[in-house]
């Protein structure tokens, strides 16, 4: 089984998945860094030089990739190894082109964290495109009124991550996959 870690930016959905896969022994899968190493510069120089819909653009691309659909990548069959984590860069999901895709990736997780979480987590981050020049706590309240439900919606279960540890993380997961 393959799991899909979605959440706004700061919602622990690349450490997580980096604990997750070393942890279970699976293989990971970083939409941002499989981005960033295609292109062979950073999210936030995509974003400053070609802009957010060229960016939005790879991220389609990149799960076509992962499900070997990609025009751009003919020789290679299906990238993406059974038993992955798969952790997509928070905008990913609202492009409604990526939203089946992504359910057919495997079980989507999204990992949510209160909006003062994440203000703290976020405050000495210069990486992020969307919150540079912006107050951080309006644009992070602006930005989850805008996606949240979409992140709802799309996903098999929703954790909570605020005051919570790897493992509880991990436990809340199993348990409730282990129901179905």
């Amino acid at each position: 089984m393959n799991i899909v870690l979605i959440g706004f930016m700061g919602s622990g959905k690349t450490t997580f998945g980096q604990w997750l896969a070393d942890k279970q022994a699976m293989n990971l899968v970083d939409t941002d860094e499989f981005i960033e190493a295609l292109e062979g510069r950073s999210v936030k120089e995509i974003f400053a030089m070609e802009g957010e819909g060229y960016f939005r653009s790879l991220e389609t691309e990149t799960l076509k990739m992962l499900l070997g659909r990609s025009d751009q990548d003919p020789e290679r069959k299906k990238m993406l190894k059974e038993s992955s984590v798969i952790s997509v860069g928070g905008g990913l999901p609202m492009t409604p082109e990526n939203q089946p895709m992504l359910q057919e990736l495997g079980k989507i997780v999204f990992l949510a964290a209160s909006k003062e979480e994440l203000v703290r987590r976020l405050s000495n981050d210069t990486s992020r495109p969307l919150l540079a020049g912006h107050d951080l706590a309006q644009r992070i309240e602006e930005l989850i009124a805008l996606r949240n439900d979409t992140y709802e919606d799309l996903c098999d279960i929703i954790v909570e991550t605020d005051g919570k540890s790897m493992n509880d993380l991990w436990k809340e997961i199993f348990d409730e996959f282990a129901k179905a």
